[in-house]
């Protein structure tokens, strides 16, 4: 393996017309908060707002990048990585269709048959149909190739049964695309995973809300038993599915959002600090704007490789686990600034009191989202021959 290219992160630079694009969204955005539909965020966490998902439809910024053949708008990666920056940095209510846009779409587009794309690309990009992910079990932990759900042949389909954990509103999503074992496993644990779309309103599901550290509820916990799955919603290849749940991991790791998440606390911590600020916080914030300004371009060249169709799960590992890190790095860093320079959180600063508060809590699972940072740079050793 070339380990000289596996950091090969090219310099991605938005055109003027993504520029255009972006001035556009935020006028969106401003409409939205002056009509009060949108309000100025006083916490880092996404939620659902299935009215805000339709908006964005309405605008062509759900699903951008697919073919309008399945209800796409033909954008550029670039485009749409400019589009959820926008979307981030407020933290707008995306939650209800994110999954479905960010992963389940491009395993779909990729793996998927001409008919399911026909049939579920449209309605995701039109804001109506949600998926939540089926990856993670409660048994398995970041061993994903230990998983316990099975599916057997029966006539007509497949009889799936287990369980699914940390699936993300499972309560408003309408299907789950479910990594399971099809045959027993051999010397290649790898080997006999089969992703199958599951319908949540199929008899045999039982959907088991998890409420987080900040009191929300955006995990589920996911039954099947004895689950009946029709052969047109297996996708690609019986017993090939790794390579299907891999790809869909690189969406996931790849994007903004993996060092974002807090983003609503780097922009009140800045406007708290203000013009007064001493040249000792100065020069802290600047090495956090600075990371940030690193792990962007990263991230942006990412998008890049996936959009000419590669799958840089080396690369996505390398921003996710970076970009996790520094989120909750940017935590610690707010709270000594706060002290140093003397914030009054509970007074003027109020805003940011909260918005830290509600990161500090979320914080505790950013570097195990999407893969722990422990199994990141397991990827990362193996991807580069250390392992």
């Amino acid at each position: 393996m070339d380990t000289n290219a596996a950091f090969e992160f090219p310099a991605a630079r938005f055109p003027a017309s993504i520029e255009n694009l972006r001035v556009e969204v935020r006028q969106f955005l401003s409409g939205e908060r002056r009509s009060g539909a949108l309000s100025r965020p006083d916490s880092v966490s996404m939620v659902v707002s299935l009215d805000f998902t339709r908006k964005l439809a309405a605008h062509g910024w759900i699903g951008m990048t697919w073919s309008r053949e399945y209800g796409g708008h033909e954008k550029t990666a670039l485009e749409r990585y400019a589009v959820t920056e926008e979307l981030l940095a407020v933290c707008a209510p995306v939650r209800a269709h994110w999954v479905a846009d960010r992963q389940t779409a491009g395993v779909l587009l990729r793996f998927g048959t001409k008919a399911q794309k026909r049939k579920y690309l449209p309605k995701i990009a039109a804001g109506e149909w949600f998926f939540t992910p089926g990856l993670s079990e409660p048994d398995a932990g970041s061993d994903l190739a230990s998983l316990r759900t099975r599916a057997t042949r029966v006539d007509g389909g497949w009889r799936l049964s287990g369980t699914k954990t940390w699936n993300s509103n499972s309560h408003v999503a309408q299907f789950t695309l479910v990594l399971c074992r099809t045959e027993p496993a051999g010397e290649d644990r790898h080997q006999g995973l089969t992703r199958l779309i599951v319908d949540l309103a199929s008899p045999g599901i039982t959907i088991r809300p998890i409420i987080n550290l900040a009191g929300e509820h955006d995990f589920n916990e996911l039954t099947f038993e004895d689950v009946f799955v029709p052969d047109e919603n297996l996708v690609g290849e019986a017993g090939k599915g790794w390579n299907q749940a891999t790809t869909e991991l690189a969406y996931e790791r790849s994007g903004p959002e993996r060092w974002m998440s807090s983003f609503r606390l780097l922009a009140e911590l800045t406007e708290a600090l203000g013009k007064n600020a001493s040249a000792a916080a100065c020069q802290q914030l600047g090495g956090v704007l600075a990371q940030l300004l690193t792990l962007r371009q990263m991230s942006m060249s990412v998008a890049a490789a996936l959009e000419a169709g590669r799958t840089p799960n080396l690369e996505a590992a390398i921003v996710k686990d970076l970009g996790t890190c520094f989120e909750q790095e940017l935590v610690r860093v707010a709270r000594e600034l706060i002290n140093s320079e003397g914030i009054d959180i509970w007074d003027t600063a109020r805003r940011l009191a909260d918005v830290l508060e509600s990161a500090q809590l979320w914080s505790i699972c950013y570097t195990i989202r999407g893969g722990s940072k422990e199994i990141m740079r397991g990827v990362i050793a193996r991807g580069l021959g250390l392992r």
